[in-house]
C-alpha cells in the first residue's frame, strides 16, 4: 500500500485529530486525507477512527488514523489504550505507529492480515465471528470474507452503534472539490445519502456468496441506531433503514 498525504480533494471534517463525542462512551476522530494507490491509480480518501471506552476504563481504538501526538494526549486523558483494531486488509497502515507508542495494547486484525500487509506489523488476536473475551459483553462481530479484502464489522451493544470501515462509503458531493472525482464517486454508488460498498469492492466477495449473504443479514438484523463510517458522512438518522438499503446487494 502506497500512501501519501493529499488535502486538496475533500473539504475536511474539521477539527482534525480531535475526539468528538458520537454516542455514550463512543468518540470519533477525523484524520488527514490520504491518497491510496489502487492498482494504476491513486485515490484520495478522508480518514476517521473510532474510540470506545470499555467498562474497565480501557480504550478500544478502531482503524487508527495517522499518528498525532495531540490526539494521543487526549486519549491518555480519557483512559488507557488497550485494544488496537485493524478492521480489514486495507485499514491497517498506521497500526504499527500506534503499537510503538502503546506497547501494552493488544492488536487485533482479520484473518491473513499479518501475512498480506505491505509493512511489518503485529497481530496478537485474529478476529472472527466471536468477540474476544476482553470485550465479549460489549460487542457483536460480523466477518465479511473476500478474495482480496476481508473486513470485520462491530456492533457496540450498549450504544447500538455499528462500526464499519469500507463496506459503506458515503461521500457528501458538496465536500468533493474535484468534479471528476465527484462523478467517479457517483458512478461507484458511494455518495450520500445512498452510500454503500463501491461496485468494484463487491466483486471482491464473489465466491463467498453464502457467507456474505449471512453476514449482510446479520448487520441488517442488528438494526443499529447509528453507524460510524471511515469515509464520508456517518449515519445518525434512520440508520437501520440505511443499513438495510446499503446491504441489499448481499441478499
Amino acid at each position: 500500500m502506497n500512501l501519501s498525504m493529499d488535502r486538496s480533494s475533500f473539504v475536511p471534517y474539521e477539527p482534525l485529530n480531535q475526539l468528538k463525542p458520537f454516542a455514550n462512551d463512543v468518540w470519533i476522530a477525523d484524520g488527514p486525507e490520504i491518497s491510496m494507490r489502487l492498482g494504476p491509480v491513486s485515490m484520495p480518501f478522508p480518514t476517521r477512527m473510532t474510540v470506545v471506552k470499555l467498562p474497565d476504563g480501557s480504550l478500544w481504538v478502531h482503524s487508527p488514523i495517522a499518528w498525532n501526538e495531540a490526539l494521543a494526549a487526549q486519549l491518555r486523558e480519557l483512559g488507557s489504550v488497550r485494544h488496537l483494531i485493524a478492521p480489514n486488509s486495507m485499514h491497517y497502515w498506521y497500526l504499527p505507529d500506534w503499537q510503538a507508542h502503546f506497547r501494552e495494547a493488544t492488536s487485533y486484525g482479520p484473518p491473513g492480515l499479518e501475512a498480506s500487509a505491505k509493512r511489518p506489523l503485529r497481530i496478537d488476536v485474529t478476529l472472527g465471528e466471536a468477540p474476544p473475551d476482553a470485550w465479549q459483553d460489549m460487542f457483536e462481530l460480523c466477518l465479511f470474507p473476500g478474495r482480496i479484502m476481508t473486513e470485520v464489522d462491530f456492533h457496540h451493544r450498549p450504544s447500538s452503534t455499528l462500526i464499519l470501515a469500507d463496506l459503506i462509503e458515503n461521500f457528501e458531493p458538496a465536500r468533493v472539490k474535484r468534479p471528476l472525482l465527484r462523478g467517479l464517486l457517483r458512478f461507484a454508488g458511494v455518495t450520500d445519502p445512498h452510500g454503500k460498498a463501491p461496485f468494484d469492492m463487491r466483486l471482491n466477495f464473489r465466491g463467498h456468496r453464502d457467507a456474505v449473504r449471512a453476514s449482510g443479514r446479520k448487520l441488517i438484523d442488528w438494526r443499529p441506531e447509528r453507524v460510524v463510517l471511515a469515509h464520508g458522512r456517518c449515519l445518525t438518522v434512520n440508520a437501520a433503514e440505511a443499513v438495510r438499503r446499503a446491504f441489499a446487494w448481499t441478499q
